[in-house]
């Protein structure tokens, strides 16, 4: 089996693409990745000794380019695509996997011209505008809220679900910010953290690197323990001490939350074509959580929350998806792609 994995820029897609990867190299095939010089691609795959090989092209956005720039971005990602031409007859792959981003968008092109199988998955409700277009070419379009998909479990780790747990009573609260901190929840954690105290609620409080000491400093003033950390690798076993989640709506983080059960009140990064918004709305809308924006959302709108029953959204976040996402959609793939 020879597959490239294509695209990324943010974690939420690199993360998909590492655990298609995993479960690719598990079942002995092997596994290039095409990525680009900007975002965190090349942070997190460099050194990924999985892949047999890492190509990151200079390629960046055309959605936030204007005029002449968005022209010159076209064509920076056409020329870039047969470019890839030596990488794709030295390896003959048997599908290109793309989850999405700008980096994807050589890779992708390429496998349509070469008449390759290509492969989406989309992190969010809101289908980003390339994936829009590339849908049409697709042999599989993933998505985990689309009734379409064939697969709608999102790929995450399993530690999530083996921890998961009913919450019924809040007694612990954890605020998520994403991989980076967001420096929005962590003011809005300070504001609520004197009647989360005083209710005897206890506080996990994931800062983000860069906003650690401030946020150190700031429950210090207020005199209030709180348990910081900055980032873990092992976050799962905080979310799995927690009852509430006070978080941003990044994919991966959604449905981390919910395969572990654990109820959030989210608000969404205002940016980024607000695809967050509407990740959380679709939890949302199924009577699973609470969404605010932050031009909205006040202390008592948490505080509303406390003296919630939380069992039945517990369980039935629990309902909306299952384990081994990454296998569901690797056993597709290769069904449709391994040689008769």
């Amino acid at each position: 089996m020879m597959y490239a994995i294509t695209g990324g820029g943010t974690g939420g897609h690199l993360t998909i693409a590492r655990a298609l990867k995993n479960e690719i190299v598990s079942r002995g095939g092997k596994v290039v990745f095409i990525g680009s010089t900007n975002g965190q691609d090349r942070e997190w795959f460099e050194n990924d000794s999985d892949f047999i090989e890492k190509i990151f092209l200079p390629s960046y956005g055309v959605t936030n380019q204007k005029g002449w720039k968005k022209v010159q971005s076209v064509a920076n990602i056409l020329k870039l695509a047969f470019s890839l031409n030596p990488l794709f007859e030295k390896y003959r792959f048997q599908g290109v996997i793309s989850v999405g981003g700008y980096s994807s968008a050589p890779a992708s092109i390429f496998s349509i011209f070469k008449r390759i199988p290509l492969y989406i998955h989309e992190q969010n409700a809101s289908i980003g505008k390339f994936n829009r277009v590339m849908r049409f070419f697709a042999k599989e379009f993933f998505s985990s809220y689309l009734e379409s998909s064939k697969v709608r479990d999102y790929p995450i780790p399993n530690i999530f679900f083996e921890t998961r747990r009913v919450r019924k009573k809040i007694e612990k609260v954890i605020f998520l910010g994403g991989s980076q901190g967001a420096k929005f929840i962590n003011d809005f954690a300070i504001r609520v953290a004197p009647e989360l105290h005083k209710r005897g609620i206890e506080i996990i409080h994931q800062t983000g690197k860069g906003d650690f000491e401030r946020m150190k400093t700031a429950y210090s003033k207020i005199e209030i323990e709180a348990h910081l950390i900055d980032f873990h690798p092992k976050l799962s076993q905080y979310i799995a001490q927690s009852d509430l989640a006070i978080s941003r709506s990044g994919a991966s983080t959604l449905w981390e939350l919910s395969a572990n059960g654990l109820p959030a009140l989210f608000i969404p990064y205002p940016f980024a074509n607000n695809h967050q918004w509407f990740n959380a709305k679709f939890i949302h809308d199924k009577g699973l959580g609470w969404v605010y924006s932050q031009n909205e959302i006040r202390p008592d709108h948490l505080f509303q929350i406390l003296d919630e029953d939380l069992e039945e959204k517990s369980r039935k976040l629990m309902e909306i998806i299952k384990p081994d996402g990454a296998k569901k959609i690797v056993d597709i793939i290769v069904s449709q792609t391994a040689p008769s």
